[in-house]
C-alpha cells in the first residue's frame, strides 16, 4: 500500500510538472576535430515535448491511485 502512494505522488509531481514546463531541452555533444591548434566541437540541441494529454492523465492516474483504496476479501 505504501508504494502505490509513492507512485501516486510521483505521477502527480511528473504530471504537474509536465503542465508546468510543457517539455524538456537537452544538449548532447556530436562531432569534434582538431586541425593543429584549432579544436570544433559541435552540440547538438534537442526539445522533448510532453503532450497535455499525457500530464493530464498522470495527474488522474495518481489522483486515482490515491483515492482507491485496496479493500482485503472477507475471511
Amino acid at each position: 500500500m505504501r508504494i502505490l502512494r509513492i507512485i501516486a505522488i510521483l505521477l502527480i509531481i511528473g504530471g504537474t510538472l509536465g503542465l508546468v514546463y510543457g517539455g524538456l531541452k537537452y544538449s548532447k555533444e556530436g562531432h569534434s576535430a582538431t586541425l593543429g591548434p584549432i579544436a570544433v566541437t559541435v552540440t547538438e540541441r534537442g526539445n522533448l515535448t510532453i503532450p497535455l494529454w499525457a500530464s493530464a492523465g498522470a495527474i488522474a492516474a495518481g489522483t486515482i491511485l490515491l483515492l482507491v483504496r485496496r479493500r482485503s476479501p472477507p475471511a
